[in-house]
């Protein structure tokens, strides 16, 4: 397995539990590809129902389905939504979401707030009698909102918990409220990639910097370089074509720097048998170090 910092809040008899945590979500790379499912509050309906969206997605079961079919280091949504489906789908690794809001109220009428629905002690309890694969725990924080606060304390000491328990712990850190202009500018992603680095996560979720609403790879070393040994993942935002994302993950890992990557609707969206092979392809490049020409032509051509 690829060298690891352990951080110092885990104690030394948790040690072993968290390397082999680690190592399943991260197949052993140090890169995490993680399968987003927990927009079906963030979003509601929005992302599960309509054009260009596959019949399949409309049901939860499809996530689990395409979370147990494919290749994936873990596969990240809310504790209730597990618990419906967890016995089915037991063999699935599982990154619980300890928070979530959804997005009826615009953030310029009122800014986002995002707190625990459960806390670590609620996870461990729930790992334990339901004997389910859970390697570690997710929490937003809407960085720039007036109650940012909250927030981070919540995440820092959720952070602190899991590492207590052997538990990897990953952030989404999003911009947002009436004093962000720009949720894409490099600086600012940068800025919250050092939050998460402050607060003690092993990874953390990020929007893609862009220029002129363009991507470019290079933006993102000033974001993996502020992160310091926290992993960066950039989210993977709304469905494009298949090879145009494949390249921009690709480069995202080889020439900004990332260690991973956050998919939701570039997977589930699709039907099943596409969706599993989108998700093998993203894992292939992510985790095994494949290039777009090899994933190409061993899951599309």
């Amino acid at each position: 397995m690829k060298n690891i910092t352990i951080p110092a809040d885990v104690p030394k008899k948790k040690i072993t539990a968290y390397n082999n945590g680690y190592e399943k979500a991260t197949g052993g790379s140090g890169r995490l590809m993680l399968f987003a499912g927990d927009q079906k509050v963030e979003h509601l309906n929005k992302d599960f129902y309509g054009k260009e969206i596959a019949p399949d997605d409309a049901n939860p079961e499809h996530l689990f389905k395409v979370a147990g079919a494919a290749n994936i280091g873990v596969f990240a949504t809310q504790m209730g939504l597990i618990a419906r489906y967890g016995n089915q789908y037991s063999q699935i690794p599982y990154l619980v979401k300890l928070n979530a809001k959804t997005n009826i109220v615009p953030v310029d009428i009122k800014a986002p707030l995002s707190q625990l629905w459960f806390d670590v002690d609620d996870v461990i309890s729930f790992r334990q009698h339901s004997g389910l694969n859970i390697l570690g725990i997710g929490y937003t924080i809407y960085l720039g909102s007036e109650y940012e606060h909250i927030m981070l304390r919540e995440a820092a000491q959720s952070i602190y918990k899991a590492h207590q328990q052997g538990m990897i712990a990953v952030l989404w850190i999003y911009p947002k409220g009436k004093y962000i202009k720009d949720e894409h500018d490099q600086h600012l992603i940068a800025g919250a990639a050092g939050v998460a680095a402050t607060l003690g996560a092993d990874f953390v979720k990020l929007k893609v910097p862009y220029t002129d609403g363009k991507f470019d790879a290079k933006l993102l070393k000033e974001v993996t370089e502020a992160a310091g040994n926290t992993g960066v993942l950039c989210e993977g935002g709304v469905k494009a074509e298949e090879k145009a994302f494949l390249q921009e993950l690709y480069d995202q890992i080889h020439s900004g720097g990332t260690r991973g990557n956050g998919t939701g609707r570039n997977i589930h969206q699709r039907p099943f048998d596409e969706a599993v092979k989108m998700a093998n392809a993203i894992y292939a490049i992510t985790v095994e170090g494949k290039s777009v020409e090899q994933v190409w032509k061993t899951y599309f051509d």
